[in-house]
């Protein structure tokens, strides 16, 4: 299978032929037939990518979208995506923002960048835009485009970054929409995630250890970051206090017989030791089990 490496704006533009007015960021847009191949692309760069048609294998099971084909996938430095060509759509378009890391430091965008926990989503986990934000994501990119265009001055780096941050904090934005918008989606992925950590809880916590978000991510199909961000926008709670709640709520069961150690309690929910599960009650309950015990 080919391997591609875009470590740098320039490699980018050379393999698609597009020019390098900035060695660091770039505005691109793609309508020339150019057939899409399987690869694996390994990035170096930010790259954010608003698709004009499915020129390449995007989806979200089978779900059924209110808004235009236009979806943005964001792709960060070090992830290696596999492409799959869409043989109904020969001729992909799209239009592209690509900046290395570099051009961000020492600024402040670049000491926040975590925050955008959408360029660690998968493909499946695309953004869909409604018309409205089409327009506004849109605007944002020709700004930038014009900038790069315009003679550099001293303001020029200033101005890019800040644009970029703006179309990454309207991405924030959109996706929140896309959460509220996927509310009966969202409750049935959280009804599941509630289903199989009871289950995880009394059936595998002694042999596999603790619970973990990552865990129930992968057997609800998305990547850790969405579905801790489906779950918080559904419940109110991030996946790592649901998990939490959860656990306390077996203990509790499991302390009322009082046929059981403290340290069998321990075992059948996955603590290593004793002591972590006595530290992680009495910070959820405000008692020690032994308190508690005392008081059921």
């Amino acid at each position: 299978m080919k391997e591609l490496h875009f470590d740098t704006v320039q490699q980018f533009n050379e393999f698609y032929g597009f020019k390098t007015s900035h060695p660091l960021v770039s505005v691109v847009r793609c309508t020339q037939p150019m057939p899409v191949e399987e690869c694996v692309v390994t990035y170096g760069v930010y790259a954010l990518f608003l698709k004009e048609n499915k020129g390449c294998m995007l989806s979200y099971g089978r779900t059924k979208y209110d808004f235009d084909e236009m979806t943005v996938t964001s792709f960060a430095p070090g992830q290696r995506i596999h492409v799959m060509p869409n043989p109904d759509v020969p001729n992909p378009k799209w239009t592209a923002l690509i900046f290395h890391p570099d051009f961000l430091a020492r600024t402040q965008l670049g000491q926040q960048m975590s925050r955008y926990e959408f360029f660690s989503y998968t493909s499946n986990e695309a953004l869909h835009l409604s018309t409205g934000e089409i327009e506004i994501f849109r605007s944002v990119l020709d700004m930038i485009r014009q900038e790069l265009q315009h003679a550099i001055d001293k303001h020029t780096r200033e101005l890019i970054v800040s644009n970029i941050e703006l179309i990454l904090n309207y991405c924030l934005r959109f996706y929140d929409r896309q959460f509220i918008t996927r509310e009966e989606i969202n409750h049935v992925t959280v009804q599941k995630f509630e289903s199989l950590l009871d289950k995880y809880i009394i059936e595998k916590a002694a042999e596999e250890g603790f619970p973990t978000v990552a865990y129930f991510a992968d057997k609800c199909n998305l990547s850790a970051g969405y579905f801790g961000e489906l779950v918080k926008v559904e419940t109110g709670r991030t996946a790592q206090d649901f998990i939490g709640d959860k656990i306390v709520g077996h203990a509790k069961e499991l302390l009322n017989n009082q046929t059981l150690s403290i340290s069998q309690v321990s075992d059948r929910l996955g603590f290593g030791h004793p002591q972590h599960f006595v530290r992680f009650f009495k910070r959820k309950t405000g008692k020690t089990p032994t308190e508690y015990r005392k008081t059921a």
